[in-house]
């Protein structure tokens, strides 16, 4: 059959559209495709990152950027159910590639209950039940909630399968997970004095001596609170030991991995002794994954970084909101929007954290079924998305905060090679110190996560001005062409 020139060019017009939208299309899943690699370690030319041991094109090893949402019951289930309904993981992670997020915490949660009404005007009206926990509650006899108690020389075979389930899925879809060993607000801060009933974390705690069966003595305790996250407590600690092994042990040949002390609690002999542990057993297993210290418990970040911790999160006592200083230390920062405002923040922090060098990550209420509802988390949780996005692009092991750079004060560059600029709504035109060569452009809209405009442009170094063609806040990209 012959074919007539007109219908060649509409055939031949119609494969350039179509390879141009699959390059659009590359470039936009670029932070999406195949399974996560690792495991991770500190980059050794750049620690604000980690880098998962692959190469690039250069040769030198790539810098991974860590961003994405987390919710309080992606691991144990949480609601007015006794038992609670179940979270359903994996519409869960369909939301996390929806925007291009490849970081969560998975969180623990050490209390039978959680009486949301210390959150304040997050919380719910009633109480929440959790389930599972990790040890098993075989009896004999019963706890302080009825119900048999704790073994905890013993552990439940249902929390460490779907921890490692859960783990095993998030890896196949590109996800790092930091899986959170212990969590203390419960007990450090929402225990007493918070609008709920005093004591209530402790009441319904494994290691509260009337749960158990294992008569352990806690240094202090009485029947509002008890120091466990502390060290001084022998029994206790050989138990939480034996529990961290047993984490380690269960996830030790993935790849996904990451460690958390505990969220917002531990005295700091006691974290660095649960750092120590896991890295000293670590070293009898054939992986090393990170592992790292939370800010807002009992550590500011002086003590953090002084620590054998592998990342940070550091909180807003440490001078971490609006607006993040930049990042030039050795540990890698996961900034968490839990450490700073609760539920908080806004498009514009994750813009500022990432040119400043920092893994921004957001404590999401997600559905709304645990604590808080949506506020119009949509642009933040969007502008991870985005951000990953660039780094993706960039050589991030190269790259810095040059805040001095950019008249905006926020700019990631490998000067004469790469630069990122930030431009906050209502900031207009702005300069960049740009060593002299030709370099790609490109305009992208935050607002509606888009470019809007790119090309050459040819520099002969020193400051250059640049005016952004559109309103509201707005991001600059400059590559040298090579």
């Amino acid at each position: 059959m012959r074919i007539s020139r007109t219908m060649l060019l509409i055939r031949l017009v119609a494969m350039v559209l179509l390879w141009g939208t699959a390059m659009a299309t590359a470039e936009e899943s670029t932070a999406r495709s195949g399974p996560a690699k690792g495991p991770l370690r500190i980059h050794p030319e750049n620690p604000r990152y980690f880098t998962d041991g692959t190469k690039t094109a250069e040769g030198s090893l790539r810098a991974v950027y860590l961003t994405g949402a987390h919710t309080w019951n992606n691991l144990v289930d949480m609601g007015r159910n006794d038992p609670p309904d179940r979270f359903d993981f994996p519409a869960y992670l369909e939301f996390l590639e929806g925007h291009q997020h490849n970081f969560i915490r998975l969180w623990a949660w050490d209390s039978t209950v959680w009486d949301t009404r210390s959150n304040g005007s997050l919380g719910k009206d009633f109480i929440h039940h959790v389930a599972p926990l990790p040890w098993p509650r075989t009896g004999p006899g019963n706890a302080l909630d009825g119900k048999p108690r704790f073994d905890l020389t013993k552990f439940d075979p249902e929390y460490f399968e779907r921890l490692r389930a859960r783990v095993e899925e998030a890896g196949r879809r590109g996800i790092y997970v930091g899986v959170m060993f212990f969590e203390g607000w419960g007990l450090m801060h929402g225990n007493r004095r918070r609008g709920a009933e005093d004591g209530w974390a402790w009441w319904s705690h494994p290691f509260n001596p009337s749960n158990n069966i294992n008569q352990l003595s806690i240094e202090g305790a009485d029947d509002f609170s008890g120091r466990i996250h502390a060290l001084g407590n022998p029994e206790a600690n050989r138990l939480q030991a034996a529990y961290l092994h047993k984490v380690v042990d269960t996830l030790n040949d993935l790849d996904n991995v990451l460690y958390e002390v505990i969220n917002e609690g531990g005295g700091k002999e006691w974290n660095w002794w649960v750092i120590q542990t896991v890295q000293e057993y670590q070293r009898t297993k054939p992986k090393q994954h990170p592992i790292g210290n939370t800010g807002h418990g009992a550590e500011r970040l002086a003590g953090m970084l002084a620590s054998p911790a592998d990342w940070v999160s550091p909180g807003r006592a440490d001078g971490f909101a609006d607006d993040p200083p930049a990042w030039n230390e050795k540990k890698v920062s996961l900034l968490d929007t839990d450490h700073i405002w609760g539920v908080g923040g806004k498009a514009a922090w994750v813009w500022k954290s990432f040119l400043r060098g920092h893994n921004p990550i957001f404590m999401d209420p997600y559905d709304g079924s645990v604590l808080g509802r949506d506020r119009g988390w949509q642009p933040l949780r969007a502008a991870m998305g985005h951000t990953r996005r660039f780094a993706e692009r960039m050589n991030l092991a190269a790259a810095a905060p040059r805040g001095e750079l950019a008249s905006t004060g926020y700019c990631l560059a490998d000067p004469g090679r790469e630069y990122l600029v930030y431009q906050p709504t209502g900031g207009g035109a702005f300069t960049v110190e740009i060593q002299t060569g030709k370099y790609r452009y490109e305009w992208f809209n935050p607002a509606r996560g888009e470019t809007v405009e790119n090309g050459l442009l040819e520099a002969s170094g020193g400051s250059r001005p640049f005016q952004p063609p559109f309103d509201g806040d707005a991001v600059l990209y400059l590559r040298v062409s090579e």
